[in-house]
């Protein structure tokens, strides 16, 4: 239980880090504030095949090929006997939108609520969703929630980071009734859904989920946008994070509709981006060691200009990104 909360409030500590130079970063770089307000952002409903919806932030059609970072994105799946959707959200006014945009299409019951990870903006609208919807969670995802210090920590910092009053006080944990960790098959009537589990991919506990009769796939945040967005390598393993991705790659067919953690559905060929990308860090931070470079000359001297162009370029890449990829490939000279 020691080692578990310790773990936990280890995992939080870098998470916050990690948003907080979000925001010094969007704030020097772009000189606007562009990082997404829970108490302001919309949500949009498109359908992308017969009974299976996403929903992304209103802006994300503006943003997300500018680079610039909008709200989580998500969608449902309706059957005969009832809904599935992925991703409750930040707070219960996300929540509701979402609970309306289903009550926009059908008088059928939420069966299922799927969440892709532990962040905050996947998880935290569960509680809102009716008793009889059953919450599917990889087992990490569900012990994070479960550990009551660490959670009430994490909403403390999504508070501040997000801002007060947009809701995220009132948000209790509400955990998992199914656990995948590794692959489920929810059988709503008509439709089938796959909830999968392919490895680590920027959390332990990452879950996609797949309609395979309309070849639909959400990804949550291991592929956030469209290019030039990149993968965020919060807690490192970049080696695993890229065997991950190639096995998502070849496991979508060509004509498949992704829809990213955070952005507009994109193709399966956009996901080909994120792994040149990591695959380019690895062989550059790879010489960078064997040359016995620093870590802030790696940093300065790995620029890897054709994969710029995200507007959090200046963090991900070099304070996140490199930094760790430098550190795992040090430990294995």
């Amino acid at each position: 239980m020691i080692m578990k909360t310790k773990l936990s409030f280890i995992a939080i500590t870098f998470f916050s880090s990690a948003l907080f130079w979000v925001g010094v970063s969007l704030a020097a770089e772009q000189k606007e504030q562009l990082v997404w307000d829970a108490g302001l952002v919309q949500l949009e409903l498109e359908k992308l095949a017969p009974g299976v919806y996403a929903y992304y932030p209103t802006d994300a059609k503006e943003k997300n090929p500018k680079g610039y970072p909008v709200a989580t994105s998500g969608g449902f799946v309706v059957g005969e006997k009832g809904v599935l959707v992925v991703e409750s959200m930040v707070n219960a006014r996300l929540a509701k939108q979402v609970m309306g945009f289903v009550k926009q299409v059908t008088d059928k019951p939420i069966l299922y609520v799927v969440n892709t990870s532990y962040h905050g903006d996947h998880v935290y609208g569960n509680y809102v969703f009716p008793e009889s919807a059953k919450i599917i969670q990889h087992s990490k995802t569900k012990a994070f929630m479960d550990d009551k210090k660490a959670f009430e920590a994490d909403k403390k910092f999504m508070t501040s980071y997000f801002g007060a009053n947009r809701g995220i006080e009132e948000v209790s944990a509400r955990t998992a009734d199914l656990i995948v960790d590794d692959k489920k098959t929810i059988d709503l009537g008509n439709k089938k859904v796959e909830v999968l589990h392919f490895g680590f991919a920027q959390t332990e506990g990452d879950l996609f989920v797949w309609v395979p009769e309309d070849k639909v796939f959400w990804t949550g945040n291991p592929v956030v946008a469209m290019p030039p967005a990149l993968p965020w390598l919060l807690d490192g393993k970049h080696e695993e994070v890229l065997a991950t991705l190639k096995k998502v790659r070849i496991f979508l067919p060509k004509e498949a509709k992704v829809v990213p953690g955070h952005g507009v559905p994109i193709k399966p060929e956009d996901i080909d981006f994120k792994i040149r990308y990591l695959e380019t860090l690895h062989r550059e931070v790879k010489m960078a060691v064997q040359k016995g470079w620093t870590l802030e000359e790696a940093k300065k001297n790995i620029i890897m200009e054709k994969f710029q162009g995200y507007a959090l370029w200046g963090w991900v890449h070099s304070q996140v990104n490199i930094p760790n990829t430098f550190k795992e490939l040090s430990s294995k000279r």
